[in-house]
């Protein structure tokens, strides 16, 4: 006799007022296997997830497990279950240390601490509070949360999208060491290339239904596009927002007026001396290995930190911002990685996208003549998903997104700051993002871009930063920045100059 499925999944749906989130979603994962669960943006994976893991129910279907059937009432049936899930956003409260989101979890530093060490994190403090942690950290400490349950079923939400390539590799040990020894993994990741390399089979969704089940043996990437976005969206997504050829030349900006520059710029032992200019058009990019200090020299540009020493300058103007309110003031607007921090999760769509103009000046209320036509129109342009509308947080991650992107065009800026804006979004958003920020840039505004996705770089920007230790030690035109160039500069290592 056959052995039984790990787990099955049959005919779920899941409907969140008027939007449909899954049709009837169906997903059967064998014991021993790596399992790709794919689909664009609001395709229903995240909800599937939920539902497997109980952290709400379906409205139909059925759940199997080890081919008996599972009531999974709330979290701690999946857990008693064999189900551990690793959710796309860090499943810790901010305000509370690590060490009291361990007790909440019913897990002790003792019990994480043989997996941390083995992503060289052992060293890690869990007197420190959750909000003072990178976001790479957080995703690898809800890795070793999971995994100490040693379970069944192991599911990754977008895990890797917060990671550098070094720190996925402690995912990916994990994921051989538990189909190795006969337990599962169900994988969601929007990197293609991790799919392939690492997944037996995928279980394909569009629009809350299933498009697709495959053995992933032999099958290229160009097929899985298809598969989640259909024929109709196949031929823009495969085209792309571009190619390098089409990226601007340095020179292009070379006489173009400074509208933001950083001089010596420091803040405690993390930036340690960056100085940089970004001219009016340009879209000037960013990368660098986990840790580096972009993530601090970030908070300084958007007045979320005063640097230790140096000094900013906004259109030739010294900025002393006391809060982000002060650089927002000045045209400077940041989209932060983490989308939680830029929304309202239990407002509506409208509310969020219209949230700064009643920050810009003392007399909100003379702007809600043209409020709505100025949402209308973000709404319109982003192509944002408003049927959910009376609470963002029930939008997909793509449009969640496509919000703390829309409230800048919506209230107005000069400068727009982009920490990894397209982490963790499928190809047709990032399309979308990406056509967004070059129209911006003709249109006289400047972005200055961090990515952990290095093939962004020549796609979108025109001149590239690398940095190291806090420093910058690269610069170059976008055109030539290849992946082994900025890989190189990112380690720090001697290279031909550019």
């Amino acid at each position: 006799m056959a052995e039984p499925s790990l787990l099955e999944a049959s005919a779920v749906a899941k409907r969140y007022g008027p939007v449909v989130a899954l049709r009837s979603a169906d997903l059967t994962v064998r014991p021993g296997e790596i399992h790709a669960l794919l689909g664009a943006n609001g395709a229903g994976k995240s909800t599937l997830v939920k539902i497997l893991s109980a952290v709400f129910p379906a409205d139909t279907g059925s759940i199997a497990v080890h081919g008996e059937p599972a009531s999974l009432r709330n979290p701690t049936d999946s857990v008693n279950a064999g189900i551990a899930t690793v959710f796309q956003d860090p499943a810790l409260i901010p305000d509370l240390s690590l060490a009291q989101n361990m007790r909440i979890s019913q897990l002790t530093r003792a019990d994480v601490l043989p997996w941390l060490e083995r992503m060289n994190l052992g060293h890690i403090d869990f007197d420190l509070q959750v909000s003072d942690v990178p976001l790479a950290v957080l995703r690898l400490l809800d890795l070793a949360r999971a995994l100490a349950r040693d379970p069944q079923l192991l599911m990754l939400d977008e895990i890797t999208a917060a990671l550098t390539t070094d720190q996925a590799e402690f995912v990916f040990d994990a994921m051989r060491h538990l189909r190795d020894s006969g337990r599962s993994v169900l994988f969601i990741s929007h990197r293609l290339g991790e799919v392939r390399a690492m997944c037996d089979r995928a279980t394909i969704l569009r629009n809350g239904a299933v498009a697709a089940q495959m053995d992933l043996s032999g099958v290229d990437e160009a097929e899985l596009v298809k598969a989640m976005l259909g024929e109709e969206l196949l031929e823009k997504a495969a085209a792309g927002p571009g190619t390098s050829a089409e990226a601007w030349a340095w020179e292009k900006h070379a006489g173009a007026p400074v509208v933001l520059a950083a001089r010596d710029v420091r803040l405690r032992n993390k930036v340690n001396g960056v100085s940089f200019e970004l001219r009016r058009g340009e879209i000037l990019g960013l990368t660098a290995l986990e840790g580096q200090g972009q993530d601090e020299l970030f908070q300084v540009l958007s007045g979320d930190h005063r640097p230790s020493s140096g000094e900013l300058l906004v259109n030739d103007e010294p900025l002393t911002a006391r809060s982000p309110y002060d650089a927002i003031r000045k045209g400077l607007v940041l989209v932060p990685a983490d989308r939680q921090q830029a929304l309202l999760p239990q407002r509506s769509v409208r509310e969020n996208l219209s949230s700064p103009l009643y920050n810009r000046t003392s007399r909100w209320f003379s702007l809600a003549g043209d409020e709505e036509e100025r949402v209308d129109r973000a709404v319109a342009r982003l192509d944002i998903d408003v049927r959910a509308g009376s609470q963002v947080q029930r939008l997909s991650g793509g449009n969640q997104q496509k919000v703390t992107i829309g409230r800048w065009l919506a209230s107005g800026f000069d400068t727009l700051l982009c920490f990894d804006p397209t982490r963790g979004i499928d190809i047709q958003t990032k399309a979308q993002i990406y056509d967004l920020l070059k129209e911006l840039a003709a249109a006289g505004k400047s972005v200055f871009l961090y990515t952990s996705e290095l093939p962004e770089i020549q796609l979108v920007c025109d001149r590239v930063l690398v940095m190291y230790a806090g420093r910058i030690v690269h610069e170059q035109d976008a055109a030539g920045a290849t992946e082994d160039v900025l890989l190189t500069a990112a380690h720090d290592l001697e290279q031909a100059p550019a």
